[in-house]
């Protein structure tokens, strides 16, 4: 699998830039319903990543429903994985609409989303 390279300088930990990336590309179709995935051990050499850093990065995948673990078989894209920008886009919209609602700003949506994003405040790095 081609990555686009991380950014170790970025203020998004390593292991967000892998795991948003793998899931937008899943989204967009460019990894189709059924993809194979590399082994943890391989994307982790191919990402300069640590192996844990990189089996986490699958495991919320995983429970995000963009892929799909078959044991000894691999990782795979999940079938269902196209319809992520739909749904995120229809999820962004629920969001903003809320917040409109009650009056915040969009610079406090951000830091609302940012506060309960997984791993953006811990720095879950590599």
């Amino acid at each position: 699998m081609e990555l686009e390279p991380l950014d170790p300088a970025a203020s998004e930990p390593p292991f967000e830039q892998l795991r948003r990336q793998i899931a937008s590309r899943a989204a967009r179709g460019e990894l189709a319903p059924g993809t194979r995935l590399p082994t943890v051990r391989a994307l982790a050499a191919e990402a300069h990543l640590a192996v844990n850093t990189v089996a986490r990065v699958y495991r919320e995948l995983e429970a995000d429903g963009v892929v799909v673990t078959e044991g000894r078989r691999g990782t795979f894209v999940a079938g269902t994985a196209a319809a992520g920008s739909a749904d995120a886009r229809r999820a962004a919209e629920e969001y903003a609409a809320g917040l409109r609602r009650i009056g915040a700003s969009l610079a406090e949506a951000h830091k609302l989303l940012d506060a309960c994003w997984p791993g953006a405040l811990q720095g879950g790095g590599s």
